[in-house]
C-alpha cells in the first residue's frame, strides 16, 4: 500500500540569497528523499517557504534603508527562481506573510491560550535609549559566555552554536548604532514548555526512535528536556504576526514559535489551492502517515522538542469526526555544516558559494551530485574546488555520462537506433542484471534510511560494475564476426542503463530525465515545477510548486525495455570540467559580489 510521507523543510529567512550551506544542510537531501519516495508511488508532500518573519529581515531592511516586506519579497521571488534551477521539487514553496499563516497562526495561538498551556511573564530585555525601542535578540551582539567569541548575537553563537540569552552577553551591544542598551521589563506570552516534558520524554524514549534517528539527534534532544523552562512567544516589534488580543497590538509573534508552524499551514495552503481543502489531513491526522523534517543541525531543539509541544498542545485543531491524532515527527535527519575550503561559511566575508551564482556557471546536476556525495549527515564535510572538478571529471564524465554515451552512440551506429534483440541470455549478462536490479533494493533501503550519500556511493559503484561488465564482454570487437553475440550485450547494457537513471533520478533529476528520452520514452520521470501565483482575498502572492501531469512514467522497479523500441540520438551528459577552474573559483572566495538592486526582480 502507498504510504503518506510529508517532507517539512526548514524555512529559510529571506535576507540573502541561498548559498551551499543551505542546500546540503536541508533543501537537496529533501528533495532527493521525496523524488524517492515519488518513484515509490508513495502519497509525498513536500512543504516550506520563505521566513517572512525573522530579525535578519528586519536587520538587513534597515542596513538598506528599506521595509521588511520590500527586502522578505525580494528575496523570497530569488528563492523561487533558484530553487527552481537546482531542483528543488517542492509541493508548495511559500512564505510566512501569506493570510493563511497568519489565520492559522493565530488559532493556533488561541487554542494553546485556552487550554493553558501559555502564560504571561514580566521580562528583562535590552532596550536602546537612543533608538526608542527593545532590541530583538538579532540587534544586540557582544561576546559569547560559553566560548567568548566576540561578536555572537542575541540569539546564537555563530562560534560555538550555543542557543542564548541576549542577556547573557557579555558587554552587549546595539547592532544598530553599537550604544549600550539598558534593561528595562516588559510583559510576554510564554509556551509552558515543561507542562509537555512526561509526553516528550515518552515521545523521543521510543525505541523506535534509537533505530530511525541520527544519534546526534536523538541525544541532543534527550539531555535538553529535563532543563525545559518557558519560553517567551511573543516581542515588542512592528515586524511580524499579530498576537490576537485587545491590548497586545504593539507586540508580535516570536518568529521561532510561527514559523515552525510553516509545515502546518503550508499544508493547508497546498490542499486549499489545489482544491481540495481536506487533503492536508492525510498527513497531519493519519497515525499511518510519517512526517520528515529536514533541517540543519543548529535547528534540532525546535523540532524534536519545541513543535512537537505545540503539536501535542493543539490535537484536535481542525479535526473532524474520525481523525486519528496529529502527527508529530516521524524522523528528523538533521545534516551537520558544510564548510568551504576548510573555513566556516561567512557571510560578511562573502566566504560562501552562492547558488544563483554557481548556478550561472555549472549545471544542475553536477552540483546536485557534489553535494550529495559529501553531505554532513554525521559530521560536519567540506566544499572543496578541487573535488567538485575530480567528482565531475572522474565519476559522473567518466563512468556515468560516457557509459550512456557510448552505448547508445553504438546502437544508433550499428542497430538503427533500435533495441536490439538479446537471443540467449549468457551468464555473464545476468549477472550484471541482477546485480543492477538488486540496487532498488539496495539503494532504496538507503534512501528511505536517509542514509542519502551511500545511497548515491552504491549507485555510482553499480555504474562502475557496467563499465567493468562492457570491458569484460564482447561487443566492439566482434560486432563484424558476431553480431548477435555484440546484439545481447549492447541490450543487456541498455536495459542496465535504464536501471541506473532510475536509480540516479533522485539525485540528478535533469540529466536522468534526458536519458530517459534517449531510451525512447515519452513522458516525465517526474512532474514540473512551476511559479504561480495564489490569490488570497485582496492580496497575491507567488509560489513554487510541483505538478504531476498525468504523463509521469517513472517507478522504482527494474527496466522493462521492449526490445524494438526506438531510441534517441544521445548528447553528452555533462562536460569536462578544466583543472584551471580551480584556481579561478578559489580566487572569488572572499571577494565582494556584485552589488544587487533592492527592491526589484531583476538582480
Amino acid at each position: 500500500m502507498p504510504e503518506y510521507i510529508h517532507v517539512s523543510v526548514a524555512w529559510p529567512y529571506a535576507n540573502g540569497d541561498l548559498h551551499a550551506g543551505h542546500l546540503a544542510g536541508a533543501y537537496l537531501p529533501a528533495d532527493i528523499f521525496a523524488r524517492f519516495h515519488r518513484l515509490k508511488g508513495n502519497h509525498v508532500l513536500m512543504v516550506s517557504g520563505s521566513d517572512a518573519h525573522g530579525t535578519p529581515i528586519t536587520v538587513e531592511a534597515d542596513r538598506l534603508g528599506l521595509s521588511p516586506r520590500e527586502v522578505f519579497e525580494h528575496y523570497h521571488h530569488r528563492f523561487l527562481i533558484t530553487q527552481q534551477r537546482i531542483g528543488i521539487s517542492y509541493d508548495l514553496f511559500t512564505h510566512t506573510d501569506t493570510e493563511n499563516h497568519h489565520r492559522v497562526a493565530q488559532d493556533i495561538f488561541r487554542t494553546l491560550l485556552e487550554r493553558g498551556y501559555l502564560y504571561t511573564e514580566t521580562q528583562r530585555l535590552l532596550y536602546s535609549e537612543t533608538e526608542k525601542r527593545f532590541l530583538p535578540d538579532r540587534y544586540v551582539e557582544g561576546t559569547c559566555p560559553v566560548c567568548g567569541f566576540a561578536n555572537a548575537r542575541g540569539d546564537q553563537c555563530d562560534n560555538c552554536g550555543s542557543l542564548l540569552d541576549a542577556l547573557d552577553l557579555i558587554n552587549p551591544r546595539s547592532k544598530t548604532d553599537g550604544s549600550i542598551p539598558v534593561v528595562r521589563e516588559t510583559e510576554h506570552y510564554f509556551l509552558n514548555l515543561p507542562a509537555f516534558i512526561d509526553r516528550l520524554r515518552a515521545y523521543l524514549s521510543d525505541p523506535r526512535k534509537a533505530e530511525q534517528w541520527r544519534p546526534n539527534v536523538l541525544r541532543v534532544s534527550l539531555n535538553k528536556i529535563e532543563e525545559l523552562k518557558g519560553r517567551p512567544i511573543t516581542r515588542d516589534i512592528a515586524w511580524g504576526i499579530p498576537v490576537p488580543l485587545p491590548g497586545w497590538e504593539e507586540k508580535r509573534m516570536y518568529v521561532w514559535f510561527e514559523a515552525v508552524m510553516g509545515y502546518l499551514t503550508a499544508s493547508i495552503e497546498w490542499a486549499h489551492n489545489t482544491g481540495q481543502p481536506d487533503a492536508w489531513k492525510h498527513w497531519w491526522y493519519n497515525p499511518e502517515a510519517k512526517i520528515y523534517n529536514f533541517i540543519g543541525k543548529d535547528n534540532i531543539e525546535f523540532h524534536t522538542i519545541i513543535w512537537p509541544a505545540e503539536l501535542m498542545g493543539i490535537d484536535g485543531l481542525y479535526a473532524s469526526e474520525g481523525d486519528g491524532p496529529i502527527s508529530l515527527p516521524y524522523d528528523v535527519p538533521a545534516n551537520e555544516f558544510m564548510n568551504i575550503e576548510g573555513q566556516q561559511f561567512s557571510k560578511s566575508r562573502n566566504w560562501a558559494i552562492w547558488v544563483p551564482d554557481i548556478l550561472d556557471r555549472y549545471d544542475p546536476d553536477p552540483i546536485r551530485y557534489y553535494i550529495a556525495m559529501t553531505f554532513p549527515e554525521t559530521r560536519d564535510s567540506d566544499w572543496s574546488w578541487d573535488g567538485f572538478v575530480t567528482r565531475n571529471n572522474t565519476e559522473l564524465l567518466a563512468a556515468w555520462g560516457n557509459l550512456v554515451n557510448r552505448v547508445l552512440k553504438f546502437a544508433h551506429k550499428h542497430f538503427g537506433g533500435t533495441v536490439p534483440n538479446p537471443g540467449t541470455l549468457r551468464d555473464i549478462d545476468r549477472e550484471i542484471l541482477d546485480k543492477v536490479e538488486g540496487g532498488f533494493e539496495t539503494v532504496g533501503a538507503l534512501l528511505a534510511a536517509v542514509r542519502l550519500r551511500d545511497a548515491l556511493s552504491e549507485t555510482m559503484a553499480l555504474a562502475r560494475e557496467v563499465n567493468g561488465y562492457l570491458d569484460r564482454a564482447p561487443w566492439f570487437k566482434v560486432i563484424g564476426e558476431d553480431r548477435q553475440a555484440a546484439a545481447t550485450t549492447i541490450y543487456t547494457a541498455l536495459r542496465c542503463i535504464d536501471n541506473l537513471k532510475t536509480l540516479f533520478a533522485p539525485f540528478l533529476p535533469f540529466t536522468s530525465q534526458r536519458v530517459h528520452e534517449y531510451l525512447g520514452y515519452e513522458g516525465t520521470l517526474f512532474g514540473e515545477q512551476r511559479i504561480e501565483t495564489f490569490q488570497e482575498s485582496e492580496r497575491a502572492h507567488e509560489a513554487l510548486t510541483y505538478h504531476t501531469d498525468g504523463r509521469v512514467v517513472g517507478r522504482w522497479e527494474p527496466s522493462r525495455l521492449p526490445v524494438g523500441q526506438a531510441l534517441r540520438e544521445p548528447q553528452p551528459l555533462f562536460r569536462k570540467l578544466e583543472p584551471s577552474l580551480i584556481d579561478e573559483e578559489r580566487a572569488r572566495l572572499g571577494q565582494p559580489r556584485e552589488a544587487e538592486t533592492l527592491p526589484g526582480r531583476g538582480s
